[in-house]
């Protein structure tokens, strides 16, 4: 081989390297497997229509509005993490939390008594209630990037979430309902306490990446998804500002969920929205 073709191999070579490096990096994946954990706080305000079982001979149900401005403010217990496993394109995620706090600013807002209309109840007759919420929610989804570049990437996702509730609420009301037998029968009223559970499942699909600002490490991320099963209708959103150095990164954001149930579930509605602080491991 002369010396001018043995330059042209090696300037050849040299050229598909770097364009395969580029190229490599342009995708901006790491192949093969990386893993991320993500513990993170979430201080929402939560605003839920409960509708209770009445436990008496009544046969009934009792509609509760219970709302918090901070979720946390009463807090008993809370764990939160997220989690992803990657590999190169495809990716497994999952978002455990659990949450037992105290929501003030209940009361009973219709009662609903067998073979009696339902009674609306004006505030002036909740002397006060107090409602606690124990919340499971676990989301288990699978991903696939469809767009990925040193801007950030694009992954879309499909997979189920459920949520877990246990509530109860102490009511105190300045009426009292009296089934159709008059005074013979079961009443309604006074001072006691209403308490129910669900498990609500619901498949999801959504999107959800990051936008990264340059080359300084920070960088926006976002997600959303949109459901039903057992709800008519559920949906989740959040976004903020994130930093990444190395395997260590932090987030700063704002997070919404929304349940749409309907029927005689225990959780006619519910909305959560507030403020998320994460951290995250990759490796």
């Amino acid at each position: 081989m002369t010396t001018h073709a043995a330059r042209s191999l090696a300037a050849a070579t040299a050229l598909v390297a770097m364009s395969a490096a580029a190229q490599a990096q342009d995708t901006g994946l790491r192949p093969g497997w990386s893993f991320e954990v993500a513990p993170y706080v979430w201080l929402p305000s939560v605003s839920a229509d409960l509708r209770y079982d009445i436990p008496t001979g009544l046969r009934g149900t009792a509609d509760v509005k219970a709302e918090a401005d901070d979720y946390f403010a009463n807090l008993n217990f809370a764990m939160a993490f997220a989690a992803t496993a990657r590999y190169d394109r495809f990716s497994v995620l999952t978002d455990v939390m659990y949450v037992s706090a105290e929501a003030g600013s209940s009361r009973v807002s219709s009662v609903d008594v067998f073979d009696v209309r339902r009674n609306p109840v004006s505030s002036t007759l909740n002397a006060g209630g107090d409602s606690t919420l124990k919340t499971t929610l676990w989301m288990l989804a699978g991903g696939y990037t469809v767009a990925s570049g040193a801007w950030g990437n694009v992954d879309l996702l499909a997979g189920f979430r459920y949520l877990g509730i246990e509530a109860s609420t102490d009511y105190n009301l300045a009426l009292t309902l009296v089934g159709p037998r008059g005074n013979a029968g079961p009443t309604f009223g006074g001072a006691g306490r209403l308490s129910g559970r669900d498990n609500i499942w619901n498949g999801i699909v959504g999107v959800r990446g990051r936008i990264n600002i340059a080359e300084s490490g920070v960088f926006v991320p976002y997600y959303l998804d949109i459901g039903a099963g057992d709800s008519n209708l559920t949906w989740q959103g959040f976004t903020g500002i994130g930093y990444q150095a190395g395997w260590a990164g932090v987030q700063l954001g704002w997070r919404y969920m929304s349940y749409d149930q309907g029927g005689t579930a225990l959780v006619q509605n519910m909305t959560m929205s507030g403020a998320y602080l994460a951290v995250n491991f990759s490796f």
